[in-house]
């Protein structure tokens, strides 16, 4: 379980394809804070740490995970998201999120609105109908407030913040992005038979 706030903006330092699957290498300080089977969300999908030395970590990505999001797609030199998972007494900042992308969806328009920027993306239909104004959405393992929802799109606006210490401040249009919804609207929708 995780919260939607990255805590490092890290460096793939490589992407190997081994058998069905990958093996991400990445490069960044919360390396030895990190223990072999401790999971981590990188662009927002939950992996296993499976190898942790000073500053590189591995990660094995498997065929269905490499199907639901965007981390076949990542090259040495690319920048993720990370966040360690929660433990049980930490706060929770932003909201529940299970690191199990729903969709790839793409950027589809930005925005600029002083230092703050409005940013849209297209995604499945299926998805919008877990979103709300004012509901949240994981947008590459970051958690957000939605701001407009169409049929095929929502909207939210970033702060500088976020555009300064996520992958969300340099990805342009057609850039693809890992989606999770809410849990709960998720939850509540099945229970609701919709």
């Amino acid at each position: 379980m995780f919260t939607g706030l990255v805590e490092s903006l890290a460096t793939i330092a490589r992407a190997e394809d081994v058998a069905a699957g990958r093996r991400l290498t990445v490069r960044d300080s919360m390396g030895p804070r990190l223990a072999i089977g401790e999971s981590v969300a990188v662009n927002g999908a939950c992996l296993t740490v499976v190898e942790a030395r000073e500053d590189e970590f591995a990660f094995e990505v498997g065929p269905e995970t490499l199907l639901k999001t965007n981390l076949g797609a990542l090259r040495a030199g690319d920048r993720v998201n990370l966040e360690r998972s929660l433990k049980v007494g930490d706060r929770l900042g932003g909201h529940f999120v299970q690191g199990h992308v729903d969709a790839v969806g793409t950027i589809d328009a930005r925005a600029r609105n002083g230092d703050w920027e409005d940013v849209w993306f297209r995604c499945p239909a299926e998805l919008t109908r877990f979103m709300v104004p004012k509901g949240s959405i994981a947008v590459d393992g970051i958690s957000l407030t939605l701001v407009n929802v169409e049929a095929h799109r929502f909207s939210v606006m970033l702060i500088p913040h976020t555009q300064a210490m996520t992958t969300l401040g340099f990805k342009k249009p057609g850039d693809p992005v890992n989606l999770e919804a809410d849990m709960l609207a998720k939850h509540v929708a099945k229970l609701l038979g919709k």
